[in-house]
């Protein structure tokens, strides 16, 4: 069999912490040493390593669950023998965190659910990533573990959660337009089609606008909502766009408030505060539920893009 190397594996949240785990061992590094020239059986990478059969058999099976092998077996004169190589050649860890891709005169800035910076909420809540729930459910104690970082679904049944997004306006520039997205819905106990929360956002401290969310959905399978999660679970939200721009405020194009961008203080600001939840007056107090990019119908995470311009005549100011 030959190598499958010449690939590069991406990894981030819990696959990120599997792979380094994986990798923390000076045993399975050797193996994958030998493995950089030819593709070796158990026994072969035993003799190879002055190492019991066993011990080996260890450390590859450490390696094949982080995914980074290729196995195959083959027809040996005792049953089949098991033939492995390594499958892929660089490794790039990605930290938690806010991904900031700048193109013309936009940024976009795309920041995962578990990465809040403040909170005041209250039960029903919880967490979960790609593969479990985090914490204890209904424990607010919960949001402050450190694995919350990792969540790709987010849930309270009153309150906020505030996410730090950084400001990278360059130098000089005047912000345009401000546009944020975020699939959500109500939260209910499980789920109810009918169960409306007034969802409001805050830019730096202003409000923005609310919008009435219809209900918790669930009952059927979000698109990337993972097999572990109980359809009688929330599955998926919806996607909404609110957008501050120099004449006011609009959610999905509709207008919703006289907030403009010049009343946000984007050119004071090292960052920009996003606050989302219920207002403590709100006439529907039913919760949020916040849907990461493997959680519910969109792949995204919660996103922000800044339009920019600069003052005729001024050149733009790049950090490179």
């Amino acid at each position: 069999m030959p190598s499958a190397g010449n690939r590069r594996l991406v990894a981030e949240g819990e696959k990120a912490t599997q792979v380094l785990r994986a990798l923390d061992s000076e045993t399975r590094m050797l193996i994958f040493s030998l493995l950089s020239h030819e593709a070796m059986n158990v026994s072969e990478l035993a003799q190879a390593l002055d190492m019991a059969h066993s011990t080996v058999s260890t450390n590859l099976k450490a390696l094949e669950e982080a995914g980074l092998l290729v196995v195959q077996y083959l027809p040996g004169t005792r049953g089949s023998q098991k033939l492995v190589a390594k499958k892929y050649d660089e490794i790039l860890i990605k930290l938690p965190g806010v991904e900031v891709e700048a193109v013309g005169e936009v940024i976009e800035m795309s920041m995962p659910v578990g990465n809040y910076h403040l909170l005041d909420i209250q039960p029903t809540c919880g967490l979960a990533s790609e593969t479990k729930f985090i914490g204890m459910l209904d424990s607010i104690r919960s949001f402050y573990e450190p694995e919350h970082v990792f969540a790709q679904l987010l849930w309270f049944g009153r309150g906020w959660v505030e996410y730090h997004f950084p400001n990278n306006l360059p130098r000089g520039s005047i912000a345009l337009e401000l546009e944020f997205s975020a699939e959500l819905c109500s939260e209910a106990p499980q789920y109810d089609l009918d169960w409306p929360s007034d969802i409001t956002l805050w830019i730096n401290g202003v409000e923005i606008g609310t919008w009435t969310s219809p209900g918790d959905f669930g009952g059927s399978r979000g698109k990337l909502t993972p097999s572990w999660v109980p359809e009688d679970h929330s599955q998926f939200g919806m996607l909404k766009v609110w957008r501050v721009t120099s004449g006011g405020s609009y959610i999905d194009g509709v207008v919703l408030s006289p907030v403009r961008t010049s009343d946000l203080g984007l050119d004071s600001k090292n960052h920009i505060e996003v606050r989302l939840g219920n207002k403590a007056d709100a006439r529907h107090q039913g919760g949020v539920n916040l849907f990461g990019r493997h959680f519910g119908n969109y792949p995204q995470d919660l996103v922000m893009r800044v339009h920019y311009t600069f003052p005729e005549g001024q050149k733009s100011y790049r950090i490179k």
